[in-house]
């Protein structure tokens, strides 16, 4: 699907605010409810818009300290990649987790709420997965820039 500048600008109004009704979309715009409501159904069902969600502030739950975690795997069999990328997952911890390349094979976005509930986190579930060679810790010392919002330029 090839996005045109009102989809575009659409997009870029959803992505800074998604609870804007389509009204206040629409008057944005200068496009009618209609036409606006069509839109987003449009862009919802070729999967250009994915899903709606809040974005929390870590410290005010509790969940204020960031790790990036390097993982290393023992051999890169098929086998491997598959069971640690279904295990990863199911980690309530882990927010993000990318297949990397470099001298590791993943990179884990880790948030807990201080050094203590890491160290748990490492040791009860982290490590507990098989066929981790090595693991590298690096935790934030301060959040400079957080986004969710992609540029559509």
């Amino acid at each position: 699907m090839n996005l045109d500048t009102i989809d575009k600008a659409l997009l870029q109004l959803l992505q800074e605010n998604a609870k804007q009704t389509n009204k206040q979309l629409s008057l944005q715009l200068n496009l009618s409810v209609t036409a606006v409501y069509e839109r987003i159904k449009k862009l919802e069902r070729e999967g250009i818009i994915t899903k709606y969600v809040s974005i929390l502030d870590k410290e005010k739950v509790n969940k204020g300290f960031t790790v990036f975690c390097h993982i290393k795997l023992v051999q890169h069999a098929q086998d491997y990649l598959t069971m640690f990328e279904e295990e990863v997952t199911s980690l309530d911890e882990v927010l993000e987790c990318f297949h990397v390349s470099g001298d590791y094979d993943y990179l884990l976005k880790v948030v807990v709420k201080d050094i203590k509930q890491f160290r748990s986190f490492m040791v009860n579930k982290l490590t507990t997965i098989k066929h981790i060679g090595s693991t590298q810790s690096s935790f934030s010392i301060s959040e400079v820039k957080n986004t969710t919002q992609l540029s559509l330029q």
